[in-house]
């Protein structure tokens, strides 16, 4: 047998814990492999402050190469948290080299920070912050790498053109 990569569905939100249960469970048994969890950075703000935290590329996916074999496949499914492998006619089946070199690209390669919650052209928002607080506007644009926002809000009922920090905006749901 030989080291392939596979996809295993997990709980969504539960990835990190999957992925350290696994890694404990690899280390006792004395079995070689490699888990990884692709994330990204992303902001938001809190309070004011600007927040880091870390999200799931693949939400409620881990990864592993190992030489897998029945018993390996068994332990591992029988984890908390833990759905089922990806795979045809209810086995796992490795990944494509295609699929495996995308994702570990992505662990390489980490893009910018971005905001959690982006804001798309068109969408409505509330103002929270600043001299145009609780006033609604439009978003007209968005500049992630500034962290800014070109919006129109309506005054004495006549569009007028803010440009405002993602800080001092929440979405409308």
């Amino acid at each position: 047998m030989s080291l392939d990569w596979y996809a295993i569905q997990t709980y969504s939100g539960s990835e990190q814990a999957v992925e350290r249960a696994i890694r404990n469970l690899m280390d006792s048994a004395k079995i070689d492999c490699r888990i990884v969890v692709p994330t990204e950075d992303v902001f938001e703000y809190k309070n004011g402050k600007k927040i880091m935290k870390q999200r799931s590329i693949y939400p409620g996916y881990v990864f592993i190469q190992v030489e897998l074999d029945t018993s390996i496949w068994h332990m591992i499914q029988k984890l908390p948290k833990v759905s089922k492998f990806i795979g045809e006619d209810k086995k796992p089946t490795p990944l494509s080299q295609e699929d495996v070199n995308s994702i570990l690209e992505k662990i390489e390669k980490r893009a910018e920070p971005k905001p959690k919650i982006f804001f798309g052209k068109g969408e409505v928002v509330r103002i929270i912050n600043g001299p145009f607080v609780n006033f609604t506007a439009v978003v007209e644009e968005y500049d992630v790498e500034h962290e800014k926002l070109k919006l129109n809000v309506s005054i004495f009922g006549r569009n007028t053109p803010i440009e405002i920090l993602y800080s001092q905006v929440e979405k409308i749901v």
